[in-house]
């Protein structure tokens, strides 16, 4: 019997944290298909060490010194912020957060070799993070070139706008993909203060964009890639990535 293939799941950092109903529901389908990494943007830990030495002032008396500083200690990635979660889904978070998968890789140390399929669930943080990462963008790259299987879904569709090569072209350019129209968009009270508009990028960028009515089931599919509009597309969007690794 075939191992399972292993997918990678990258999911924000940012404070704006990850859809909790994106992230159960493709989590649950994945699990028993794929080998499952989580991974998000690392954050340097410090810890405090402190030093204290004797100074002797005269004969009689000594003196303490004590410093405290605080000294690198290493890299991981950030725990998941959970957003949106309801009685169902906060149950599933709890039993969730006391397995070693729970625990993300850091995004900077990933080789994209390692692994056959990657998955964004709607991430309302990506627009702040995962837009931007070199990190997500060098993954990218490896995975377009070697045409392995690429979900993302909502916010989550604003991590594939890091992809540009050497500063130029975008990686999905002549893609057709969908992410968060702006009639879903609008109606965040932030919607005057997001950092990225999906649909505008991908228009900008070369891409073909369509979007169904507001929170409508809708994926598209164009080669290994694979978005979905809107959390109500993650499971539709996620059942045909594990049709195109199936498929391989």
């Amino acid at each position: 019997m075939s191992s399972k293939p292993t997918c990678l799941i990258v999911a924000s950092a940012a404070a704006q944290g990850v859809s909790a109903q994106s992230f159960h529901q493709a989590f649950c389908l994945c699990s028993s298909v794929f080998n499952l990494q989580t991974a998000t943007p690392g954050v340097r830990y410090t810890r405090r060490h402190t030093h204290t030495h004797t100074k002797k002032k005269n004969t009689q008396t000594n003196k303490k010194n004590t410093h405290t500083m605080l000294v690198p200690c290493h890299f991981q990635g950030k725990p998941i912020d959970f957003v949106g979660v309801d009685e169902t889904t906060a149950r599933w978070i709890q039993d969730f957060s006391q397995k070693s998968f729970a625990t993300p890789a850091k995004l900077e140390s990933i080789d994209g070799a390692r692994y056959q399929a990657l998955l964004i669930p709607d991430c309302p943080g990506a627009l702040t993070d995962l837009a931007h990462s070199g990190s997500l963008a060098r993954i990218l790259a490896h995975f377009t070139s070697q045409q392995k299987a690429v979900c993302a879904i909502g916010q989550g569709v604003s991590g594939l706008c890091c992809a540009i090569v050497e500063g130029q072209k975008w990686i999905f350019t002549g893609y057709s993909l969908t992410g968060p129209s702006v009639f879903e968009l609008v109606r965040s009270p932030d919607f005057a203060n997001l950092p990225l508009i999906v649909e505008d990028f991908v228009k900008d960028s070369g891409g073909s964009y369509t979007a169904s009515q507001e929170d409508a089931v809708h994926v598209v599919i164009d080669r290994h890639l694979v978005t979905g509009q809107n959390i109500l597309s993650t499971s539709v969007a996620v059942n045909n990535l594990i049709m195109l690794c199936n498929g391989k």
